[in-house]
């Protein structure tokens, strides 16, 4: 009995181990790049949240600005108005007395 192979086939090249290495790496940075566009896409989702979060406390920012600004107005008018002195100590009752 011979182990010899028919003369018909031909055997193909085994693949050499740089191929099978190059084959290896290709597969593994595949794989790499798809995980990187999956954790990209999902950054990209987050920073889109947190911009229209941003966008949404603009408007309460504003608002809060117009209602300190209008605050310093009355609080500046209210002073102007005010007797000198400082109520509850008699200080505003005092420069009158003097004067008489």
């Amino acid at each position: 009995m011979s182990l010899a192979r028919p003369s018909g086939v031909q055997e193909l090249p085994a693949a050499s181990v740089f191929e099978r290495e190059r084959a290896r790496l290709i597969e593994e940075i595949s794989a790499n790049f798809e995980d990187l566009m999956t954790h990209t896409n999902v950054l990209n989702r987050k920073l889109e949240e947190i911009h229209g979060v941003g966008k949404d406390f603009t408007t309460v920012a504003q608002l809060w600005g117009r209602f300190s600004a209008l605050i310093r107005e009355q609080q500046g008018e209210l002073a102007a108005a005010a007797e000198v002195g400082v109520p509850g100590t008699g200080g505003a009752n005092f420069g009158a007395s003097v004067a008489r």
